[in-house]
């Protein structure tokens, strides 16, 4: 966990001073505080997943950038899995032909994870891998079962939220325009 926290926190600071932006006007363009960007930055804190999306809308920058200095290909050693009840992982980084990037998600037992709106124009594909996932967005909780599908912009509230007993898995392969 030391090395991905360390990873976005490195990934935080070259986006900031990429775009020339101060901690105050980072915390004013992300809506984060600027005391948790900078510990962030730091590698001090570990930014839920709900956090670091916020983050990276902010930044107008894909989730995978802040993942983008980790050079292993398993997958297992780019996960973030810094709350309870979720972790996620990248399949496929930010591609800048295809504006695409692909994360495996892995839900706990009723666990429900809610996020803000990103940025005009993104777009979600949904697809069930194993167990069953209930997705929000269109104002409507919508059940998938294993294998099945679901795409919807995601510049909504939008979430996910496991209804079972067992673990969930999907893949979300996440469009940017």
């Amino acid at each position: 966990m030391d090395n991905i926290n360390n990873v976005i926190g490195t990934q935080l600071k070259l986006a900031r001073t990429a775009t020339g932006w101060s901690l105050d006007v980072a915390s004013q363009r992300c809506g984060v505080s600027k005391a948790m960007l900078g510990q962030i930055e730091r590698g001090e804190s570990s930014p839920t997943v709900a956090r670091l999306w916020i983050i990276a809308s902010g930044f107008e920058l894909p989730l995978s950038y802040f993942f983008g200095a980790l050079s292993s290909n398993n997958s297992s050693d780019r996960q973030l899995n810094t709350e309870q009840g979720i972790s996620i992982s990248t399949l496929f980084p930010f591609d800048d032909a295809t504006k695409t990037e692909v994360f495996c998600l892995t839900l706990a037992p009723q666990h429900q994870q809610l996020s803000s709106p990103h940025n005009k124009g993104v777009v979600e594909h949904i697809v069930v891998i194993e167990g069953e996932l209930e997705c929000f967005f269109d104002q409507g909780w919508h059940h998938l079962a294993q294998g099945q599908v679901a795409k919807f912009n995601a510049n909504q509230a939008h979430g996910y939220r496991n209804p079972s007993q067992h673990k969930t898995v999907f893949h979300n392969m996440i469009c940017y325009t």
